[in-house]
């Protein structure tokens, strides 16, 4: 038998964006109807964002152990137990899980169907055996891991990070493929808990970050010991006894790698496949679905937010394209995006985190019309009582001093990275973060120390100088 269900919006997709719009448009009054077929929660919750910064954080405590002598603090190595650290990452998923649960939702007032959608026209789909008729849709259904055509891969068990956090053994030899943040990130955790880690790259690791700030990132995997292969092309893999051999080509020359778990991490791919986007005049470019500026899709009842759009892949989009989408369809009002001010970090030890325009990209557009402050965490108090001396930030403006973009390579560089988002989304300029007040010691006095750096050419010119003695000359 069938139902039939009359609703104001329709979401499918259980991850961060479709539970943004969800719990947003349902306290609003909003009729709400929220289909997930898998894990409430999506990638972040249960395979990404979550699972990795756990495990990171149990990596980042065993490196700690090993720098404690730099204290005057004597202590054996660190004993890993693999098991236990994957443990404590199952109970922090479990821990955050509630809040995304099935039962929250429906307590809020959202009829939530656990089953796949479908479109069957331009205002209805099924799922499972109930048939949904909305006057708005938002499709959410996010991403999964982008498989390369490595010959050989396809008849080869291997992980991505959908199953990395259910391995319960450290990996004698961990081979990633792909260098890129997920791969990152898994690279110097196990790397620190104790695995042997290779990494290889077609181009530059994290090739979405400043040069500069990548130049602290190479250097800190390779003082962990994590071999690096970058411009580097995997040709072909097979199986080797219980584990893996990987031929590939680096600097003209093949080489071969045999490791005990190989990982690819090679980019995202938009789940788009069996949602009846035909049917229901939803057109896909580029393997993701297009949007418009409003999120709205070629069926303008119909919006598409977060990785199912091939965009900004990070996790706290959510919340900013669910208000975009609620404002749209709840109120109708034409809200847009503004991607100009996205923040985004990679999670590794130093922090690399981006905001805005990096050099490259800000010369590619504004010329040589701009201007580059940088400082030092060498220069930095508190970096230096912490030990935690390596970075640098990266500041890039106009000519007049208006700010494009930012980058910081060091530590707890994801929470310095928000004055300059803000800053970017109210069109600041430096001499606004120059002249706050920043507490004495930490590490926030880096960007106002960056922010003063810009006007130095300026602050202590000749020019200055002259002024300064007649000015004083004057009594």
């Amino acid at each position: 038998m069938t139902s039939e269900i009359s609703t104001d919006i329709c979401i499918i997709g259980g991850g961060s964006a479709g539970l943004s719009v969800a719990a947003g448009a349902v306290q609003m009054g909003a009729r709400v109807v929220l289909i997930e077929k898998g894990r409430m929660g999506g990638d972040c919750l249960n395979t990404g964002c979550v699972p990795s910064k756990a495990l990171l954080a149990a990596a980042h405590h065993a490196h700690a152990i090993t720098r404690s002598h730099e204290f005057g603090l004597h202590t054996s190595a660190p004993q890993i137990d693999f098991a236990g650290v994957m443990a404590h990452v199952r109970d922090v998923i479990a821990g955050i899980a509630p809040h995304d649960s099935v039962e929250r939702f429906e307590r809020l007032g959202c009829t939530v169907i656990t089953d796949t959608a479908r479109f069957t026209s331009h205002n209805t789909l099924i799922a499972g055996g109930t048939t949904v008729r909305a006057k708005r849709f938002v499709i959410a259904t996010g991403s999964r891991a982008a498989i390369p055509p490595i010959p050989g891969l396809e008849d080869v068990p291997f992980l991505t990070n959908e199953t990395v956090f259910e391995n319960n053994s450290c990996p004698q030899h961990l081979i990633i493929v792909g260098g890129g943040p997920i791969g990152i990130e898994m690279a110097q955790a196990h790397k620190r808990l104790g695995a042997r880690v290779t990494v290889i790259e077609q181009g530059h690791i994290l090739p979405k970050d400043d040069p500069d700030l990548v130049a602290v990132a190479r250097q800190s995997l390779e003082n962990d010991g994590v071999s690096l292969y970058e411009n580097a092309m995997a040709k072909q893999v097979c199986r080797h006894g219980a584990g893996y051999r990987l031929t590939m080509t680096h600097k003209g020359a093949e080489l071969t790698l045999e490791g005990s778990h190989l990982l690819i991490a090679t980019g995202r791919r938009a789940n788009i496949d069996d949602l009846g986007l035909e049917q229901a005049g939803v057109e896909c470019a580029n393997g993701a679905i297009r949007v418009d500026a409003r999120l709205r899709t070629s069926n303008r009842r119909i919006f598409a937010i977060g990785d199912v759009t091939g965009g900004l892949q990070f996790t706290h989009m959510a919340s900013y394209d669910a208000g975009i989408v609620i404002r749209n369809a709840l109120f109708r009002l034409p809200a847009k995006v503004n991607y100009s001010a996205v923040p985004w970090v990679t999670y590794m030890d130093p922090e690399i985190a981006q905001v805005g325009l990096n050099e490259e990209a800000a010369r590619a557009t504004h010329g040589n019309d701009i201007r580059v402050a940088t400082w030092h965490y060498a220069e930095n108090d508190r970096a230096r009582a912490e030990r935690r001396t390596d970075g640098l930030i990266k500041v890039v403006t106009t000519a007049s001093g208006r700010i494009l973009g930012a980058g910081i390579a060091g530590h707890q560089a994801g929470e310095l990275i928000g004055l300059w988002s803000l800053a970017i989304s109210r069109k600041m300029k430096m001499g606004a973060v120059a002249g706050h007040i920043a507490p004495y010691p930490t590490l926030g006095e880096i960007s106002k120390r960056a922010a003063g750096a810009w006007y130095t050419p300026s602050l202590f010119s000749k020019k200055t100088r002259k002024i300064v003695r007649l000015l004083l000359g004057l009594g």
